[in-house]
This record gives C-alpha cells, structure tokens and sequence, in this order.
C-alpha cells in the first residue's frame, strides 16, 4: 500500500509545473490602467488626426498603420509573453517625457510633436509594465506607428518642391522625346492647348511614404536578413520617384491626346495603376536580389567542388 507522502509525490510530478511566462494580473493591469490614461489624455488629437486621415490624401495609409502595427504585435505575442518581464520606471520616465512633449506641442501649435508624444507613451508603457525585452519585441511595430502621423510642413515643402521640378523635368524630356511640343517654367509644362502643373500632389510624396510603410512591413515578413531589409528599404526611393515621374509624363500625353482621360476618376485610377507598378518593382527587386544572391552562392559551390 502507498504511502500518502508517495501519492502526492506521484501528483505533483504529473501536475505541470506553472510557468513563470504567463502573464499574470501584475503584467497586465499597469498596461491596462496606462493604456485607458493613454487614449483620454490624447483623444482630442486623435480625433482631429483621423479626421486628417479622412481628408488629406497624402495621409490615406494612415488608416492601416495601426492596424499593421497591432496585427505584427500580436503574431510576436508568443514571444513577448515567453519573454522575461520586469517593472522598468525608465518607462514611466518616458512617460512623463510624453506628457511634457503632448503639452509644449500644443501650447506651440506644433502638430508633428504633439501627434509623436502618444508614440512616445506607448513605447513607454511598454517598457514599464514588461521591462526591456518585451520591449525590444515590441519596438518594431511601435516605430511603425510613426508612419501614421503627417511629417511636418516644413519637412514637407523641403522634400516636395524638388520631388516637383524633378517629374516636371522628366516629363518635360518625355513628351519632346514623343514629338509633343512643350515649354517647361519651373513645375508648368505648357502643351500646345494645355497648362500641366505638376503640384505638390503630384509630387510623389504620397507614393514615397506609402512605398517606404510597405518595404518595411514586407521585408519584417518576408525576409529575414537585416541589410536585405535595409536595400529594399533603400530601393523605395528611387522607385517611387522613377513611378511618379512617368506618372506625370503619362498625364502630358494623354492631355495632348485625350484631355479627359487626364482629369477625375481617370486621374485617379492612373495614381492606383502607377502605385501598383512600382510595388510590383519593389518585389521584383527583390526577386533579383534572391537570385543574384542564389547563383553567387552557386557559383562559389562550384568553384570550391572544382579546386578540392
């Protein structure tokens, strides 16, 4: 007959042993509570950052930056939750940090540092409610969310107005190389009945900021080798410009032949079909990268085989 101290011997052994990665109250109430604090202390600017979501058509990704960010935070969540957790008041620190940044923003009416401080709180609530490799794990998707908020205007006006003259120049060697009189004044191409301006719409910047938020999230999915992330990265620049560049090229051509083609819904779906194209380059490019890649690794093979 077994002893009672044997049978619960026997018990504890086929009990499974808890496990200290399961987050527990102490894990999630802080992030809870914060994250609550979080939204109402930054409703007001997130209200009228949607609302520039809605409005501004170089901000129209902006609606699926969080969504991205969220969904590549939860595919880690076996990760983040496997890791080890620690209070980290450098957290809370960057929290406060947030808070003083959300309050000087708006008392300057600078958009941009106001709209950065809740990214800033996020990463600090992070931190402090599951310590540094939880937040290494979380940093990606996290940076990600600054893709959701506009650059600042005088960022912008830097970038877009050379981003003009260069698809005004391009378009302008285009159209002459097609036989299409035209006359370039700065970002005016001047056709034979028509007036071009190639606005800051126009410019790129849309194509450019979109492009560069899907490189990253393609290359976080789909490679898995750091500077192969970071030429992919690299290639969306002059990608988006060639793209846009011919876009307005397309747009010469098709006032001097079809001038409603040119305008509204036609204007519009032209944007869509020139966009894809260039995220078809994108994933090209990296097609040869892999297979540039691919028959050097061959070719060294062979050429080991060869000598031994």
């Amino acid at each position: 007959m077994e002893s009672p101290v044997e049978v619960n011997a026997e018990q504890e052994a086929e009990r499974p042993a808890p496990t200290a990665a399961e987050p527990g109250l102490s894990f999630w109430a802080p992030l809870a509570w914060v994250a609550g604090l979080t939204l109402v202390s930054f409703y007001p600017m997130l209200e009228r950052l949607v609302t520039q979501w809605m409005n501004d058509d170089d901000m129209g990704h902006g609606f699926f930056v969080p969504a991205v960010s969220a969904y590549i935070a939860w595919q880690r969540r076996q990760e983040i939750v496997s890791a080890e957790r620690n209070r980290n008041y450098l957290g809370l620190a960057l929290m406060v940090y947030a808070g003083i940044q959300y309050v000087l923003g708006a008392v300057a009416a600078e958009l941009f540092i106001t709209r950065t401080a809740i990214i800033f709180s996020i990463a600090g609530a992070v931190l402090f409610a599951g310590g540094m490799k939880v937040f290494r794990l979380c940093a990606f998707p996290i940076f990600l969310l600054f893709f959701m908020v506009p650059i600042p205007s005088v960022i912008y006006n830097q970038i877009t107005f050379p981003l003009q003259l260069f698809a005004s120049s391009v378009a302008e060697t285009s159209l002459l190389l097609l036989g299409i009189p035209v006359l370039r004044d700065g970002n005016i191409l001047e056709l034979a009945e028509h007036k071009l301006s190639v606005v800051e719409a126009c410019s790129g910047i849309r194509s450019l900021l979109s492009l560069t938020f899907l490189s990253l999230v393609y290359g976080f999915f789909f490679e898995d080798r750091g500077w192969l992330r970071g030429a992919l990265l690299a290639a969306t620049i002059p990608i988006a410009i060639a793209a846009n560049a011919f876009r307005v090229s397309m747009t010469g051509v098709l006032y001097e032949y079809k001038s409603e083609w040119a305008e509204g819904f036609f204007h519009t779906a032209e944007g869509w079909v020139i966009f894809m194209f260039a995220l078809s380059m994108l994933l090209s490019f990296h097609r040869f990268v892999l297979w540039f890649i691919k028959g050097v690794t061959n070719a060294r093979e062979k050429a080991r085989e060869q000598s031994a």
